[in-house]
């Protein structure tokens, strides 16, 4: 993230953009089962190559105050295998999970 996105303004005449880190840490502490895509692509005389996404949204109040315009979705445990075996539900019934999300307060913090 750039540092003058963090402190909610422009950057300065002949200022470059600097980055900083921000330590995100969801509260209550829970172990969080994140909304992910992953596909294994096969090609001829090829690696496999494995790719994995983790799926985001509109980030809550306090992400977007940090500058951040997405954030990842929780998936509530209750859902993890439905959103496993996705082949046995239609796009109404797997977004409907990612609406059911946990919502936790993702405290943040400067890192670096």
């Amino acid at each position: 993230m750039k540092l003058h996105d963090y402190e909610k303004r422009v950057l300065r005449e002949g200022e470059k953009p600097s980055n900083v880190v921000l330590h995100f840490n969801p509260q209550p502490t829970a172990p969080m089962f994140l909304a992910c895509l992953w596909d294994r692509w096969q090609f001829p005389d090829k690696p496999d190559l494995l790719s994995f996404s983790a799926i985001t949204d509109e980030p809550p109040a306090e992400v977007a105050a940090t500058g951040h315009d997405r954030c990842v979705i929780p998936l509530q445990a209750k859902n993890i295998d439905a959103w496993m075996m996705p082949r046995q539900h239609d796009a109404a019934a797997l977004y409907g999970i990612l609406d059911d999300r946990d919502r936790p307060y993702f405290e943040n913090q400067l890192a670096a």
